[in-house]
């Protein structure tokens, strides 16, 4: 049988889910993604295309390669995937996590959906392109990063400010997590367009007191002190901020379901979203949630300083009205340092290659309906909007209406439909030859 974009896809991603990439955080214990980016170099040399790999450290491996368009005078087109996974527990999943088994309709494996299902999406159809002759109608730049899942320090944030030529002339960007089907009902499936990401803000509060033995009065205790703002802030709820992106969701979402939804106090109406309402509901505020705590070296020694790591994300636009109430909440005597901070992106859901989008959508399923949507956490899209280039997730994935899909991600027995997949891929190959 020839090989086609569809018929390819599967095959590629399971390639990619048996090749361990696991990002721990930590560069001592980190896989690196070396082999993964070498596979893909392989598979794209196969059909000409030439690919540059870019170590940012040992085996943290990006490549770039640029597919020439019919117009170069035209805006580049970047496609970006990455190739590093979150670490999975073996003895927590019904199948071994990078054996990339297929079972009951679905591909197995730690990063099916987050993300080698799109690496092996982009990889499919460029390589059907090259076999046939195909030249898009721009330039289209893909690019697999590492390091996405724990920051981006050697991954496409190091690209940007190391290798920004590879990106000269890219006007618009497609990533990860949106184009994905929420079901309403069997004539209507409303399809998620990532247009805005939460900005991060990973942020450690340190105390300070007086240090002495465990067995005194004390007043002055930095572990108490700690403790207190740590609790402030875990149990604080921050006040509902509507944002462009979030409010045109819930009026397309309420129209589509045929529910009131007040843009003021949305919070009842997201509850009636079922599988998505968690990655909603993490959108109409800001979010600050303690994730480490750490002090003393010795039971009877009350410590001078006391440290916990909070995990912030803001909404565009509220950076600053984020702070002030942050510190509000700790007082003034704990020192706030900023230890890794990316901004909140956002950008409007109109234009072409949005259109291209629903286009390419309702050719493979006449019931879709595009709506844009806010991710919660954050994407390359951070480092890429930098450059100036607008960006969008859109993986496409038509899902079963009974699927969680949002707790897939970085959850156990992660895995993707097969006939997802290859919908997804026909869906993105329409979508790159009429944009």
């Amino acid at each position: 049988m020839e090989s086609t974009a569809v018929t390819e896809v599967v095959g590629i991603c399971r390639d990619l889910l048996r090749i361990d990439t696991t990002n721990t955080g930590d560069q001592r214990t980190t896989v690196g993604e070396r082999v993964a980016a070498e596979y893909v170099a392989t598979k794209l040399g196969e059909v000409g295309v030439q690919a540059e790999i870019y170590e940012s450290a040992p085996r943290r491996a990006n490549l770039v390669a640029r597919i020439p368009g019919a117009d170069p005078s035209r805006g580049a087109l970047l496609l970006h995937g990455h190739l590093d996974v979150v670490p999975a527990d073996a003895s927590e999943w019904s199948v071994p996590p990078f054996a990339g088994e297929i079972k009951d309709g679905y591909l197995w494996g730690r990063g099916a959906i987050d993300m080698k299902d799109m690496d092996a999406m982009m990889l499919a159809v460029v390589r059907d392109w090259k076999r046939t002759g195909y030249v898009p109608p721009r330039d289209v730049v893909v690019c697999y990063t590492a390091d996405e899942e724990a920051g981006m320090e050697y991954g496409s944030q190091w690209l940007v400010q190391n290798h920004p030529e590879e990106f000269e002339g890219c006007t618009e960007a497609i990533g990860e997590v949106g184009g994905y089907s929420y079901t309403v009902s069997d004539d209507l499936r409303l399809y998620l367009v990532q247009t805005a990401e939460k900005g991060l803000d990973w942020l450690q509060l340190h105390a300070t007191g007086r240090p002495g033995h465990g067995s005194f009065m004390h007043d002055d205790n930095a572990v108490t002190a700690l403790a207190e703002a740590v609790a402030a802030v875990g149990r604080h709820r921050f006040p509902i901020v509507v944002t462009p992106t979030v409010r045109r969701f819930l009026q397309e979402v309420g129209d589509a379901l045929g529910i009131e939804i007040d843009p003021d106090d949305p919070e009842i109406a997201v509850a009636k979203l079922g599988p998505i309402a968690n990655l909603i509901g993490a959108t109409i505020r800001n979010t600050a949630n303690p994730t480490r705590l750490e002090a003393g070296y010795k039971d009877n020694v009350i410590p001078g300083k006391a440290s916990a790591t909070i995990d912030c994300r803001t909404l565009p636009g509220q950076e600053d009205n984020f702070l002030a109430e942050l510190r509000g909440l700790i007082g003034p005597d704990i020192e706030i340092e900023h230890k890794h901070r990316q901004p909140p992106v956002e950008t409007a859901f109109e234009g072409s290659l949005v259109d291209a989008m629903a286009a390419a959508l309702r050719a493979e399923d006449p019931a879709a309906r595009t709506i844009p949507y806010m991710m919660s956490g954050g994407t390359d899209a951070k480092a890429f909007a930098t450059l100036g280039i607008h960006c969008f997730g859109f993986a496409p994935l038509r899902l079963p209406p009974d699927l969680n899909f949002a707790s897939l991600f970085h959850g156990i027995d992660e895995r993707v439909p097969v006939e997802g997949l290859e919908f997804g891929v026909r869906v993105l190959d329409r979508l790159l030859r009429t944009s």
